[in-house]
């Protein structure tokens, strides 16, 4: 296939695909210094290794690409050239623009994946914090259809890219998840699981949520969790949603209503409920016993 560069603004073929902001096929033949200098990423990145040799700098991380590798860029993180060149080599090129995204789904309306798909799909590759995923030969094979949908449209062809790409998205998701293998060292994933809780306490999380997070069902995760912790997944979760709101009680600028809703409560009035439950206290009266212990 000879190389070909379609971006947006300026290739008709991706005047139905707002979202998609460059898709190309480099055939690289020379080193040019300075042509992949690290850089941040301002939408999703999605490079595909056809052949060559590539040493990256990926997320932070130095690592080797070959043939069938994928490295996957969320926005904020960056990428370049361990030497600041791209080498010899072809590799494809997919930007994804989520800027378009709605307030209840990680990817925008063009996506056919469910919000709550998306929304997993989004915080199963950042719990997993792998960058760049090896031999997924499926993603080639995804990218060729994808150029031959846009370079020859016929009926259906937009739904056809779309479902391409979020293919391709299952795909990276789910190979990022074998990758990090949770299921041999739990604990330590576990870890990760509280992180990317508490980075988005307010969220209403499922069981079905979280246990996605790790490509497990529902009950080996509930199974794993209640062994690791002694609580089930929902109870462990309320448990961080308390913790969480004693840090913020201790501030006594932050009102109850405030800290309810940003730990994740329904209301101040569940939020009392559960925490004197769990506690022993109501929300004022604990405020009130930590001001007396910090005056005295």
């Amino acid at each position: 296939m000879n190389q070909f560069s379609l971006q947006q603004g300026m290739s008709r073929e991706l005047e139905s695909f707002p979202h998609v902001k460059e898709f190309a096929l480099t055939k690289n033949t020379t080193i040019q210094l300075d042509s992949f200098i690290p850089s941040r990423a301002n939408c999703l990145l999605i490079y595909c290794i056809v052949d060559g040799k590539f040493e990256w700098i990926v997320n932070g991380r130095d690592y080797i690409l070959y043939p069938g590798d994928i490295a996957f860029v969320l926005p904020g993180q960056e990428i370049g050239g361990s030497r600041g060149f791209l080498e010899i080599g072809t590799i494809y090129r997919l930007h994804i623009d989520i800027g378009v995204a709605s307030a209840n789904r990680a990817l925008g309306p063009w996506s056919t994946l469910s919000p709550c798909e998306s929304l997993s799909i989004e915080k199963m590759l950042l719990v997993n914090n792998l960058s760049v995923l090896l031999k997924v030969k499926e993603g080639i094979e995804i990218l060729h259809q994808i150029h031959a949908e846009l370079v020859n449209p016929e009926i259906g062809h937009v739904t056809r890219v779309n479902h391409f790409i979020d293919s391709l998205l299952i795909i990276i998701a789910r190979q990022s998840t074998r990758q990090a293998d949770p299921r041999r060292d739990f604990p330590r994933t576990f870890m990760k699981l509280e992180q990317a809780l508490r980075r988005d306490l307010s969220h209403q999380w499922s069981v079905e949520e979280m246990a996605a997070l790790f490509g497990l069902g529902t009950t080996s995760f509930t199974e794993k969790v209640k062994h690791h912790t002694g609580f089930s997944p929902l109870n462990y979760l309320i448990n961080i949603r308390i913790s969480e709101a004693i840090k913020l009680l201790k501030r006594h600028d932050v009102n109850f209503t405030n800290i309810a809703l940003d730990t994740g409560f329904y209301s101040s009035q569940h939020f009392s409920t559960t925490f004197k439950k769990l506690t022993g206290y109501t929300p004022g009266q604990f405020r009130k016993r930590n001001l007396l212990n910090d005056n005295s």
